[in-house]
This record gives C-alpha cells, structure tokens and sequence, in this order.
C-alpha cells in the first residue's frame, strides 16, 4: 500500500509545492500567461493560496515518512479535493475556462485519499 501511496502523492505534492512557490514569489504580471484568473481575487489571497498549497504538499509528504501525524494525510488530500473544486467553479467566471488541469487534480486527490487512510 505504500508504494501505491508515493506513486500517487508523490507527483501531486510535487505539483502543489511548484504551483504553491509560483503563486508566492511570483508577481501578478508573471502569473497571468499562466493562471488567467490571478486577477480577480487579491494579491494576498493569492500568496495564501500558495501558502495553502504548500503546507498541503508538506502534510502528504511528512506524516508518512516521520510517522508523526498521520491523520493530516487524509487531511491534506481531502483538503486538495475542496481546493479544486473550488478552482473548477472560479475558473469559469474569468476568461480562464481550462479546467481540465483541475478535474485532473481533483481525481488525484481523491485516489490519494484510500491509501491515505491505509498508512
């Protein structure tokens, strides 16, 4: 079960701390070719989110190869399941209507959920 784990998490994590650490450090102006959306919420929702993202990352990535904490696993998961839920119903309202990266995500987050549950 743990293989089936990393094999999951792991490449989901990666994508968190990425998008995450460009959501944080990078400007509005280099985010828009990217997330045509960065304009319609506020500059420090958008570090939050980011911020976010990135303690989702850590949350699927530590508890397992700490053992401390393993409830925030699951946690974290289901927490990324909500996060793009949320982004396929905002992505819409901009002139960004690509959300098959979301659904994508979504799905992810939710495999990653059982053997969560199983560590």
């Amino acid at each position: 079960m743990d293989i089936a784990y990393w094999i999951v998490a792991g490449p989901l994590a990666t994508f968190y701390v990425y998008a995450g650490t460009l959501k944080v450090i990078r400007s509005r102006d280099q985010l828009r070719p990217m997330m045509a959306w960065v304009d319609h919420i506020p500059l420090p929702a958008l570090r939050a989110l980011g911020t976010v993202e990135m303690l989702g990352a850590t949350g699927l990535v530590l508890p397992p190869l700490t053992g401390i904490a393993p409830s925030l696993v699951p946690a974290a998961a289901i927490g990324f399941v909500l996060l793009q839920t949320g982004a396929i119903a905002v992505h819409p309202r901009g002139e960004d209507r690509r959300i098959a990266l979301n659904a994508g995500l979504t799905v992810t987050a939710a495999v990653t959920i059982w053997p969560a549950t199983r560590l």
